[in-house]
């Protein structure tokens, strides 16, 4: 049986790798010290390892003849400047497609993802008689834009590797009390689907808007039109979100540009919602346009991620072994969520299972009237180190241990 438990020589390596990573985050795709830092450690722990899809890093830990598990962290933070206050608080940099630099920040909580499964690979190389297989740990990339599991995959990833039988993986998040963790069995996150849409018009002076098409009142117009899609286009049993995270458009208060540009996040749940939605949201741009007298817009996708479905068999697999660890109050059951992973991806590549489960970020509060804790993306958000990182240790040794301890 493998154990869980860290020693204190181990808590303060675990504690120590989670400071360093929350102070150096890195951009999606632009890990490089953060893949490094992970190589140094490998190299530490004895673990043969390789770079993958650019920034990706995947070990390979074999003990003798068994099953074969892939386990995975993300890498990458977020362009957020952090205001958490702590005395490991970020204060890096990083530069976005478009050349701007802006402030970076683990704000998603993929320190704790790759902190954890470091300890769990230090814990597990420590006890070779306890288990018996091959464990593939895959350090991925670019989880926030959906470019790592796909880069990592058509870098040959499963060409260089032996075919596991099942990739798990983990998420902190605050919904879950610390010391818990939360499993959903079946569809387990939404697709998502990107989108930057432009429009165009005529330019023209402020005092002057008969000479124009007014871009921005166009683009006001598609942006409320479109939140009537989920209200009033879809059944209420079928799940769907449609956001508009960004609007630009224009120099100055008294110029009415010749285009604008806003940028949209489609969460949903099943394909026939998903092209139900996309096929709405044409309509409704191309009507507005064509309302306004307008030149086509365009509609460009940035990027999309999968369905996360966790197979029913192995979730009931992981699950019971997490309740074992973590005791039957310790578990929930959780519904689909709406946030979205490119997890999956790695899975459906080679045609095998997955299986993802979330842990907690914060201790319950005492205080019924205490503001809720920070969730994830927020520039607050700041995991208590303990029990996170020992729960996110204990739950990948478990759910791993479910299929290779002897």
């Amino acid at each position: 049986m493998l154990s869980t438990r860290l020693s204190e020589a181990e808590t303060a390596v675990l504690h120590d790798t989670y400071r360093h990573l929350h102070r150096t985050p890195e951009l999606s795709m632009q890990e490089h010290r953060t893949a490094e830092f992970i190589e140094r450690r490998l190299d530490e722990l004895g673990i043969e390892h390789f770079r993958c899809g650019g920034t990706g890093v995947v070990g390979i830990l074999r003990n003798g003849d068994g099953p074969i598990v892939a386990f995975r962290a993300d890498t990458d933070g977020l362009p957020i400047a952090e205001d958490t206050g702590a005395e490991y608080a970020s204060t890096a940099t990083g530069t976005l497609p478009d050349g701007t630099v802006v402030p970076v920040m683990h704000g998603c909580g993929h320190d704790t993802h790759v902190a954890a499964a470091l300890g769990a690979v230090a814990a597990i190389v420590g006890q070779p008689e306890a288990w018996s297989g091959t464990i593939i740990w895959l350090f991925q990339p670019g989880e926030e834009t959906a470019a790592g599991a796909a880069a990592m995959v058509a870098d040959g990833l499963w060409d260089r590797v032996p075919r596991p039988e099942v990739v798990l993986g983990q998420h902190v998040i605050p919904f879950v009390p610390a010391g818990s963790a939360g499993i959903a069995v079946g569809d387990a996150m939404a697709m998502a689907d990107s989108l930057r849409v432009t429009v165009f018009g005529r330019q023209s002076h402020g005092s002057q808007p008969q000479d124009s098409i007014d871009p921005i009142v166009i683009g006001a117009h598609m942006v409320t039109r479109l939140q009537t899609i989920v209200s009033r286009e879809l059944p209420p049993q079928s799940p769907a979100v449609v956001t508009c995270g960004t609007f630009h458009a224009g120099l100055k208060e008294n110029i009415i540009p010749d285009r604008a540009e806003f940028t949209l996040n489609i969460r949903t749940l099943s394909e026939e919602t998903r092209g139900r939605v996309l096929a709405a949201v044409t309509r409704i741009v191309k009507a507005e346009a064509d309302a306004a007298g307008a030149p086509r817009p365009s509609i460009e996708e940035l990027y999309r991620f999968p369905l996360l479905h966790n197979d029913p068999g192995h979730s009931a697999r992981v699950g019971a072994a997490l309740r074992a660890e973590l005791g039957e109050d310790g578990v929930m059951t959780i519904p689909p969520a709406m946030g979205s992973e490119d997890f999956g991806w790695l899975a459906q590549a080679i045609g095998v299972p997955n299986v993802y489960w979330v842990f907690g970020a914060y201790s319950p509060e005492a205080d019924p009237d205490a503001k809720p804790r920070a969730m994830n993306h927020s520039p607050f958000f700041l995991p208590e180190i303990e029990p996170t990182l020992g729960t996110g240790v204990r739950a990948a040794i478990a759910a791993i241990g479910a299929y290779v301890a002897v």
